[in-house]
């Protein structure tokens, strides 16, 4: 499995990955923070991973315009993009929101992880 993510990704083999996923807590909370920056409702969630961290890749969270190649997913009228390098990465993900004794915030849960670092902000493959 490890080799396919590190394969340059296609059209073929992207079609066949899971789209990333929102529980109702974080498509709740995206559509509060779109409100308060006052986006209108078809700028979409960006999500993404860039390289750094500690394990390698951290995830991106912007609100963002869709780009040409994006994968595009509505949730609960919340636009979810996600570009073609990113896909084969975060594939699967569910994206949730979380508060608790040390603070609040988007909790990523990644089936292609195999190590995340102990903030849960970057992770490997």
């Amino acid at each position: 499995m490890a080799e396919e993510l590190h394969q340059e990704p296609t059209a073929e083999n992207q079609s066949e990955l899971p789209d990333v996923r929102l529980t109702p807590k974080a498509v709740e909370m995206v559509v509060r923070m779109r409100d308060k920056e006052g986006l209108p409702a078809d700028q979409g969630l960006r999500i993404g991973v860039v390289g750094g961290g500690c394990s390698g890749f951290q995830y991106q969270l912007q609100f963002d315009t869709e780009k040409e190649g994006d994968r595009v997913t509505v949730i609960d009228g919340v636009r979810v993009l996600v570009d073609e390098f990113s896909l084969p990465y975060i594939a699967g993900t569910t994206l949730d929101y979380v508060e608790g004794l040390h603070g609040a915030g988007f909790k990523f849960d990644n089936p292609r992880a195999s190590r995340t670092c102990g903030c849960g902000s970057s992770f490997s493959v």
